[in-house]
């Protein structure tokens, strides 16, 4: 997969055409593949937060929607929140490209940045820049740790 053949759409809110991707791909991986009660995945904070869709013609002439993440700001900083990649394009680039789309919108807004990171995610995280503040905690029945993002 190279740069330039993937898209990423950034957008406010819940009202605009994509956000039924993001949603779909975030039910896809936390309700259906992780168990996470559907009242718990969806929340208040998807009408005011900056979400972003990546997406990419897999298949010639077929767009494929293939990761979201979305971000907000709280009282202690920029949250970071919602990521996922549906699984067949894991581990194959599309976080870090979503990532680095995140972090490019809110570094400039220089505030601390922040995520909770389900366990597994956390090796992920930690090669992107972000440690681990705190003690783990449990999060929709999953162990989580806050991190934090410092660039080195």
């Amino acid at each position: 997969m190279t740069r330039n053949s993937f898209i990423i759409t950034k957008f406010k809110g819940n009202k605009s055409k994509y956000f039924q991707h993001c949603i779909s791909i975030r039910k896809q991986v936390f309700v259906i593949e992780q168990n996470v009660p559907e009242e718990l995945e969806a929340d208040e904070f998807d009408a005011t937060a900056n979400h972003l869709l990546l997406s990419s013609f897999i298949e010639p002439n077929e767009l494929t929607h293939i990761a979201t993440a979305r971000w907000r700001i709280t009282d202690y900083g920029i949250k970071l929140e919602r990521f996922a990649v549906i699984k067949p394009f894991r581990n194959k680039g599309f976080g870090k490209i979503i990532l680095n789309n995140v972090l490019d919108e809110v570094i400039k807004l220089h505030k601390p940045i922040y995520l909770h990171s389900q366990e597994d995610a956390v090796p992920f995280y930690l090669k992107n820049n972000f440690r681990i503040i705190g003690e783990p905690f449990i999060e929709a029945n999953i162990r989580h740790f806050k991190m934090i993002y410092s660039k080195a």
